[in-house]
C-alpha cells in the first residue's frame, strides 16, 4: 500500500518522544493547578474565619478574602506555565500584546472592581444597612470585588454591579441614629382644629419611642379638598422607624375619632343647571 509519502514509523517515534516528554509535565500542570483552586478556596475561607474572630468589619471580609483567593490562583498560574514550556519573558509578552484589548473587553469588570475599592475606602454604607441605589432597596448582605449583594424585605437577592452603586444617588437609611416620621392627618372642616392638634399632641407624648429632642411637630398644613391637613412629624431611633411609625398611625386615628373628631371621605359636589326637575 502506498503510504503517500509518510514514514509512519518516523511520526510513530515522534509522537511516542512528545509525549514522553510532555505527557507528564501537562498531566503535572493540571494537578498543580486542581491542588491551587483547592488551596485557594481553602486560604480564602481561612481568611474568612480569622477576620470573623478578629471582629473585622463585615463590609470588608468578602473583599479581603477575593483578594486573597485571586492572589493565590495568580501564585499557582505562574508556577504552572513554566511546566508546560511557557515562559516568563513569554508572558510579559503577550500579556503586554493583549493588555488592550483585553482592557477594552473588560472594562465593564475593571470598573466594577474599581468601583469597589471605592465604596470600601469611602464607606458610604456597612453590611445590615438599609439603602437605596439604582432605583432598587434593600439590606446590605456583602460588598464583593464585582457586585453588591442586597436582600429585600420580602428576602429576594438583589446582585447590584459595584460600578451601578458607586456611579448613581446611595440613599443610606441607616447612616444616622434618628428618623423623622412623616404623616399626613386630615379632619373634617367642621372640627375643632385645637382639639385634633392637642389629641394628636397627647398620643405622641404617651409613645416611648417619641423622642424628646428634637421637639415633634403637629400643625396645620393646608386646606385640602376635602379635609384640613395635620402635619405630624415625630423623631424616632432608626432601628425603631417602621413599628413606631405603624403604631403611631393607629393609635391617633382611634383618639381622634374618640374625641368626637373625623376622618371624612373624599366627596365631590355636582350642582345641574338649566334642567327643569319633575
Amino acid at each position: 500500500m502506498e503510504n503517500f509519502g509518510f514514514d509512519l514509523e518516523a511520526l510513530g517515534n515522534i509522537l511516542v518522544q512528545v509525549v514522553s516528554q510532555w505527557g507528564l509535565k501537562l498531566i503535572g500542570a493540571l494537578v498543580l493547578l486542581f491542588l491551587g483552586k483547592v488551596a485557594a478556596r481553602w486560604v480564602a475561607r481561612g481568611v474568612v474565619t480569622a477576620l470573623e474572630k478578629g471582629k473585622m468589619d463585615a463590609t470588608l471580609v468578602p473583599f479581603v478574602s477575593g483578594l486573597a483567593y485571586w492572589g493565590v490562583m495568580g501564585m499557582v498560574l505562574a508556577a504552572v506555565f513554566p511546566m508546560v514550556g511557557i515562559q516568563a519573558a513569554s508572558l510579559v509578552a503577550v500579556f503586554g500584546a493583549a493588555g488592550l484589548a483585553v482592557g477594552l473587553a473588560l472594562q465593564g469588570t475593571l470598573s466594577n472592581f474599581a468601583a469597589g475599592v471605592m465604596l470600601l475606602v469611602f464607606r458610604p454604607f456597612k453590611v445590615g444597612d438599609w439603602v437605596e441605589v439604582g432605583g432598587q432597596g434593600g439590606s446590605v448582605k456583602a460588598i464583593g470585588l464585582f457586585v453588591t449583594t442586597m436582600a429585600t424585605g420580602d428576602n429576594v437577592q438583589i446582585l447590584m454591579p459595584n460600578s451601578s452603586v458607586w456611579g448613581g444617588n446611595i440613599k443610606n437609611f441607616g447612616a444616622y441614629e434618628n428618623r423623622r416620621i412623616d404623616l399626613v392627618v386630615g379632619v373634617s372642616y367642621d372640627d375643632d382644629i385645637d382639639l385634633a392638634i392637642k389629641t394628636v399632641n397627647e398620643v405622641l407624648a404617651a409613645e416611648p419611642r417619641v423622642l424628646d429632642e428634637p421637639v415633634p411637630t403637629v400643625a396645620c398644613m393646608e386646606l385640602g379638598d376635602s379635609s384640613v391637613n395635620l402635619v405630624v412629624r415625630p423623631w424616632v431611633k432608626a432601628s425603631e422607624y417602621w413599628p413606631t411609625r405603624w403604631d403611631l398611625i393607629k393609635a391617633i386615628k382611634e383618639s381622634i375619632e374618640a374625641a368626637g373628631c373625623s376622618f371624612p371621605y373624599p366627596q365631590r359636589d355636582v350642582h345641574v343647571s338649566g334642567m327643569e326637575v319633575k
